[in-house]
């Protein structure tokens, strides 16, 4: 993996729970780490969900090796978040290739 080619700034984020005043439980997110990663095949593809034909943005991401990443965490990219849905690990822990979904707001 060169350096030269990871031109794209990430923060990896994991959901943690708080109790707020009220006692009810909230989900947060916390930053687990920052990366540079290179961005792979951005794309967009029409499917077909239960609320009619939509647009679903994704992304392959390749980043240096960080331990601990699952799909239950979230990728901010270009100020935007993308949920993970897979994590695929390249090597013996040389690096790993992030697909993420845009969350729409």
């Amino acid at each position: 993996m060169k350096a030269g080619r990871l031109t794209e700034v990430i923060e990896i984020q994991r959901a943690t729970s708080t109790v707020n005043d009220a006692g009810t439980p909230e989900q947060t997110w916390a930053a687990l780490a920052t990366l540079r990663a290179e961005r792979l095949d951005p794309s967009t593809a029409e499917t077909i969900e239960g609320y009619g034909a939509g647009d679903t943005a994704t992304v392959a991401l390749r980043a240096r090796f960080l331990d601990g990443v699952t799909n239950a965490d979230r990728v901010i990219w270009k100020g935007a978040p993308w949920n993970i849905t897979r994590v695929a690990p390249i090597g013996r822990r040389k690096g790993i290739e992030l697909y993420c979904e845009r969350i729409e707001p």
